[in-house]
């Protein structure tokens, strides 16, 4: 029955995603979107500073180095944290509705961070919101499946909970003006490093498939104003020939950063490498031919990639 079940899920998936991939056509030159600013939601994966210390998930050198930044910065504009007066609430760790973040500590959910951009801000005509979410959750309800605290099926239901909700998320978002949504779900965490070192590549992978399934499911209907970027396919392409994409000596088999947290870190365990802590002098090599930061998240140059990726989509599209 679950075999079954996930074949189906997979064929509504694949429609969904096609969707939203190609709704509506592609831009021209005399329709071309615009955009005059920026809007950020998100985990870790697109938290430009809004964490106290102002931190990133990535190697924190000064460059432009998340995705959500990369895609600002190709239109000529910036994308900074809420907190310095920006329109970016994504913060490290944030689940897509609980408050509990994936470290165990707290951060405000996606939900949260919409409520706080919604209680004071609207959407403009030729605003762009770039959304993404399921890294933190796929996180919280995968270490909690490889400690023995829940079964692997559990962690599968919750993960397609989570990504529903940030489907209805997405769908408020719509509801209350915004006319261009580009939304990422999870890539596959079965090709981090994080499965690698604990051989959980079938179970992270399967959580994550989960995850954007049901994202995608939920806001098949959306395509008039939403893009879903798969970053499922695009890392799968970066990890599995990192040599193509980052040059001679490019690897994904290695972590760069050096920036062990005695605490529970990016919540994948204790003592762990977390990125957030990384600078230029905490690296074991140089970032621009490393994947990943650390057992989860990407370096700047794999960051960059993914926005550019992202950027041609969103050129287009609209």
């Amino acid at each position: 029955m679950t075999g079954l079940w996930l074949r189906r899920a997979v064929l509504l998936a694949a429609s969904a995603s096609a969707v939203l991939l190609a709704a509506c056509g592609s831009s021209t030159i005399e329709s071309a979107l615009t955009p005059s600013r920026f809007i950020g939601f998100g985990d870790g994966f697109s938290d430009v500073g809004q964490t106290a210390g102002g931190t990133r998930h990535t190697v924190n050198d000064g460059s432009i180095n998340l995705w959500a930044e990369q895609i600002a910065s190709r239109y000529g504009l910036s994308l900074t944290a809420a907190k310095s007066g920006g329109q970016s609430y994504a913060q490290l760790n944030a689940r897509v509705l609980n408050a509990t973040d994936a470290a165990g500590g707290s951060a405000p959910s996606v939900k949260a961070q919409i409520d706080a951009f919604l209680a004071t801000g609207t959407f403009g005509a030729n605003d762009v919101v770039l959304m993404n979410g399921g890294i933190a959750d796929v996180i919280a309800e995968g270490q909690a499946a490889i400690t023995g605290a829940q079964s692997g099926a559990q962690a599968l239901l919750n993960v397609q909970q989570a990504g529903r909700d940030l489907g209805a998320q997405v769908r408020r978002l719509v509801q209350a003006g915004a006319k261009y949504v580009v939304v990422s779900g999870t890539y596959n965490l079965g090709v981090s490093r994080w499965a690698a070192e604990t051989g959980q590549s079938g179970l992270l992978g399967s959580l994550a498939s989960a995850f954007n399934e049901a994202l995608l499911v939920s806001m098949v209907d959306l395509g008039a104003n939403v893009l879903y970027v798969d970053a499922a396919y695009y890392i799968n392409l970066v990890a599995a020939s990192p040599t193509v994409y980052l040059g001679s000596g490019g690897t994904a088999s290695a972590v760069v950063c050096t920036s062990t947290d005695a605490g529970a870190g990016i919540g994948t365990g204790a003592g762990q490498i977390n990125s957030a802590q990384c600078t230029s002098a905490t690296v074991a090599g140089n970032p621009g031919l490393f994947v990943f930061a650390d057992r989860v998240y990407l370096t700047p140059n794999a960051n960059r990639l993914f926005g550019n990726y992202a950027y041609d989509r969103l050129r287009a599209r609209w």
